[in-house]
């Protein structure tokens, strides 16, 4: 068991599950019809409501969108480099709740290369760290404005390979919760873990997303036919 990393033995679930039973919104085709899906993450202080707005922007509405919610709109406490004690059981959750809406899509016949992960700043990171963990082909990861969850010396022995999975990461150089250093980091990453990557930094952007990562986001869709 890598003790830094507590979700890591334990599939994705601690002791305590303060996401569990919370709303999973939907947009687009259903999942029984849908050949691929994408599931939205969202930031501090959002809603699902806020990321599926994204939804009908990406302009394939034959794909099923799902976007869990949050208890609290809140992930997990601290910012994404706390050590990781202060940010459970909310991490752990988190990523149960995502390996639950994956479940969901497999289920329903839409297989892991046909899935998409999004998110959005925690939603972002949680993504990040879920696709990590869970190394294998997916249809894309889109990481905006995100980074692999921990503190600077967190251990990045992620097992598997992402086998080519096109890898989105867009942030800024001057964020203010997303240390450049730390993004570029993660990117290396998934580089080392058999990505596609394709990782832009936005000189002055922000915390925010722009309409270039919104044509990245269109274009893995469209990749996936």
């Amino acid at each position: 068991m890598n003790t830094d990393r507590p979700w890591d033995s334990i599939g994705h679930a601690g002791p305590a599950a303060p996401h569990a039973g919370r709303p999973v919104l939907t947009w687009g085709a259903p999942l029984s019809s849908a050949k691929a899906a994408m599931i939205m993450v969202h930031g501090r202080g959002a809603s699902a409501d806020d990321i599926l707005s994204l939804a009908p922007v990406l302009e394939a509405p034959l794909l099923a969108y799902l976007a869990p919610q949050a208890a609290g709109n809140t992930w997990y406490p601290n910012r994404f480099f706390a050590p990781i004690p202060s940010n459970e059981p909310g991490i752990s959750s988190a990523l149960s709740v995502l390996a639950d809406v994956e479940a969901r899509a497999l289920k329903e016949g839409v297989p892991s290369e046909a899935i998409i992960l999004l998110g959005f700043s925690q939603g972002a990171c949680l993504v990040l760290e879920y696709a990590a963990l869970n190394a294998r082909r997916f249809g894309g990861v889109i990481g905006l404005s995100g980074s692999l969850i921990g503190p600077q010396d967190t251990p990045r022995d992620y097992r598997g390979s992402l086998q080519g999975t096109p890898v989105f990461m867009g942030c800024s150089d001057v964020d203010p919760h997303i240390p450049k250093e730390r993004f570029l980091e993660s990117a290396d990453v998934f580089k080392r873990l058999g990505a596609n990557v394709n990782a832009c930094i936005y000189p002055g952007m922000g915390h925010m997303i722009n309409e270039d990562e919104i044509e990245a986001v269109k274009a893995m869709v469209r990749a996936l036919g």
